[in-house]
């Protein structure tokens, strides 16, 4: 189906600043979810609901399905040129490893719960693959995890996308669905991993979470098609509210596994992670399927762009700024003040967070920019600008 001019979407445009916005509150979801644990709000009602913060991760994943699959939607429609995958691989190495480097060596070097640190856990963390080596998510570190999950969708996507170029367009969207359904299975299949001592838990394993990027990787899809019933629902932001708000509840329940750390039975995580993928797309949706003119003041806002752009330093910093905070206040973990505990995590996490961008990330960034117009003066430019900021902790 042709996209008349009528039927664009926000989504197609290359800068989103709305979904910068959102980045910036899912990042503050993630510290959230820690700032509670580490204040002893893990159990009863608080804790779930609380806890259940971390499904932050799952609009983070969110994001990325959308932003880096969205250019091999438009290429699969004749709308745009495929993405190259040499340019991919580049931005995605520079977006996040040389921050992410120096969180890993100033946080192993400096952080008391992690100074003395094995070569194990140094070589782990520093690769990105302490979710498959036991013991080596670290003090200031355990939420990597995610990232490590992250890159496994990198290298995954240019796969997916060449299955993807094999199938007609109107079996995309189906294909991607099927994929994500199936992936819930990974929780019982996983199971009969976790009997081996030679591996972490396969339940952090990137299969795990596809839904969650599928999530993203649907709506790419509906972004480069004609207006239908999700961009209508998608428009729709209270039912889209309610759609989040619902299925947030019952992963905070029982129905999704115990409170606090806790892993459940394979029926429970699987729950949880459907309802995190609905979480997801209920929470994206109305920014990228909306109008292509709607106004999103919040999220878009100056304030809000700025944040997004800095949330990828607060994820990777915001623990070891967690850990700052407790004898800043006088107390110790565990021992409650979860509101002045999380203010000034925030504040000390935004900061660090801003010097990593200007520092590091930034002029990382302009550095590749300028290499590839040097060594490739006549490529196509990248589909989506916005491919470049694409980050989910």
């Amino acid at each position: 189906m042709v996209v008349t001019e009528g039927q664009q979407v926000g989504g197609i445009r290359s800068f989103l600043p709305a979904v910068e916005g959102m980045r910036a509150c899912a990042a503050m979801g993630v510290v959230v979810t820690h700032v509670a644990f580490q204040t002893g709000h893990s159990t009863g009602a608080d804790g779930r609901l609380f806890g259940r913060f971390d499904l932050a991760v799952a609009v983070f994943f969110a994001l990325s399905g959308f932003l880096l699959w969205r250019g091999h939607a438009a290429a699969a429609r004749g709308l745009a040129p495929r993405p190259r995958t040499g340019h991919y691989l580049r931005s995605r190495a520079i977006r996040i490893m040389p921050a992410y480097v120096v969180a890993v060596v100033v946080i192993l070097t400096l952080l008391p719960d992690s100074d003395h640190a094995s070569p194990t856990v140094w070589l782990a963390n520093l690769t990105l693959t302490q979710i498959y080596v036991p013991l080596t998510l670290t003090g200031g570190l355990t939420q990597m995890w995610s990232l490590s999950v992250e890159v496994g969708f990198y290298l995954a996507l240019p796969v997916l996308a060449f299955l993807a170029r094999r199938l007609p367009t109107a079996a995309r969207v189906p294909a991607i669905a099927s994929m994500a359904v199936l992936s819930f299975a990974w929780a019982w299949v996983s199971v009969f991993l976790l009997d081996s001592r030679t591996w972490n838990n396969p339940l952090d394993w990137p299969p795990a979470f596809f839904s969650w990027f599928a999530a993203g990787m649907l709506l790419a899809e509906w972004v480069h098609s004609g207006v239908g019933f999700p961009h209508r629902l998608a428009r729709r932001r209270v039912p889209m509210a309610v759609i989040a708000v619902a299925a947030y509840l019952v992963a905070a329940s029982p129905l999704a596994g115990p409170a606090g750390l806790a892993v459940g039975s394979p029926a429970q995580f699987a729950v949880k992670t459907a309802m995190g993928a609905l979480v997801a797309f209920a929470l994206v949706a109305p920014l990228v399927l909306d109008r292509a003119d709607t106004a999103h003041r919040l999220l878009g806002s100056t304030t809000m762009v700025t944040l997004g752009r800095w949330s990828y330093g607060l994820f990777i910093w915001h623990l070891a700024a967690l850990d700052m905070v407790f004898p800043v206040l006088g107390v110790f973990a565990f021992t409650g003040r979860m509101p002045s505990v999380l203010v000034l995590t925030l504040i000390f996490g935004w900061a660090i967070a801003a010097v990593s961008y200007g520092l590091v990330e930034s002029p990382c960034r302009e550095a590749l920019r300028r290499w590839e117009k040097r060594h490739q003066p006549m490529a196509e430019p990248a589909v989506t600008d916005a491919e470049a900021d694409s980050i989910a902790p």
